[in-house]
């Protein structure tokens, strides 16, 4: 059996055990599932009313579903910290499996978990008004472009697990970076109201080309009096969004399996 073909059923066996975790114990999801629907909520109607009304309920979806995979990736960080702090990383060190095979198994189960993180979001989107009036093409080529930044943003949850090491230390270090992130972006508003260096800052962030990306593709005009971003992000915004996925993966994917080596050697 060749090394990739191991590693791939290696990784299928690793998720499936991971999603039977989730099936137990489905109060894990909780956050998951209620985090986007009270950030739709309270966005749209505390802040909604001032930004835009109906026409900002349905702008703020897309950027609360980039916001919403991008906190995802605090999921990988804290449950593979527990694996390894319950021992569990030592047992699967010891079986003749690839070594690529915790690491991928974790952030492919967690793409399963995104995928239940997006639909409620979209829910609860129809249920206040939103809807996707770009063609099913469009809205397609959108969910696939969520959830591949969804793997990518994963890998950043894995390499702060195997630096960690601890469920509580994980944790932390997931919400330094989180918030900056997400909230330093194009996701809520326009990035034209920022000043100075946060203006470029959040014109380059991936998050806003994701958010940009959703709403080009799923058809979502932004409210009057919004200001419309220029630059080469905005301008192609689906093809940066995709090439910051695929460079996320290629820079964390590398730094993740390394470190996980660097484990199996102690």
């Amino acid at each position: 059996m060749s090394a990739l073909t191991a590693a791939a059923r290696d990784s299928s066996v690793i998720a499936r055990r991971n999603l039977l975790n989730v099936l137990r114990t489905p109060g894990a999801m909780v956050t998951g599932l209620v985090q986007p629907i009270m950030f739709v909520l309270l966005l749209g109607f505390v802040f909604g009313g001032t930004l835009g009304g109906d026409q900002y309920r349905s702008f703020l979806i897309g950027g609360i579903l980039a916001q919403t995979l991008t906190f995802n990736a605090s999921f990988t960080a804290v449950y593979l910290a527990k694996d390894l702090q319950l021992g569990l990383i030592d047992r699967f060190r010891s079986l003749p499996m690839s070594r690529v095979a915790v690491i991928l198994g974790r952030t492919t189960s967690d793409l399963a978990t995104s995928v239940l993180s997006v639909a409620a979001t979209m829910v609860c989107g129809l249920a206040i008004g939103w809807r996707i009036t770009g063609g099913p093409g469009q809205a397609l080529a959108a969910l696939g472009l969520l959830l591949l930044f969804a793997f990518a943003v994963s890998w950043i949850g894995a390499v702060i697990a195997l630096t960690a090491r601890s469920v509580e230390v994980a944790q932390s270090l997931g919400l330094v970076w989180l918030f900056p992130v997400t909230f330093i972006s194009g996701a809520f508003v326009s990035v034209d109201t920022l000043p100075g260096p946060l203006r470029t800052i959040a014109e380059w962030n991936p998050v806003t080309a994701v958010a940009t990306s959703a709403r080009e593709l799923f058809g979502n005009a932004a409210p009057a009096g919004f200001g419309v971003p220029g630059g080469w992000p905005a301008d192609n915004a689906v093809l940066y969004s995709i090439l910051c996925s695929v460079a996320i993966i290629a820079l964390f994917a590398p730094l993740a399996i390394a470190q996980y080596r660097r484990i199996s050697k102690r």
